[in-house]
């Protein structure tokens, strides 16, 4: 009974970070000297379209899991046509 338990509360805390969608946020914890990469696809494998310094304004579209790391599909703020995915690790609301 307590896995069930534990799974569903799983289940409502992945739901729950998935569903903050369509709105702002700010790139934060990337560094003085590096830069957050905001790739072509939700994950490592995918290639780096460029890279944002903290302080960058973007808007969160949508969110997905893949190998247990939370990834968000963003836009920048400024220039809304272009997009990609970034780690949430590395987003903070303003």
């Amino acid at each position: 009974m307590s896995r069930i338990i534990v799974q569903s509360l799983c289940a409502l805390i992945l739901v729950a970070g998935c569903s903050v969608t369509g709105g702002p946020v700010v790139v934060q914890g990337a560094g003085s000297d590096d830069l957050l990469k905001l790739r072509y696809g939700p994950g490592l494998g995918y290639k780096v379209k460029l890279g944002l310094p903290d302080g960058t304004e973007l808007v969160r579209r949508d969110c997905v899991t893949e190998l247990g790391q939370l990834w968000c599909r963003v836009s920048l703020a400024k220039a809304p046509n272009i997009t990609g995915y970034v780690s949430a690790d590395y987003l903070s609301t303003p």
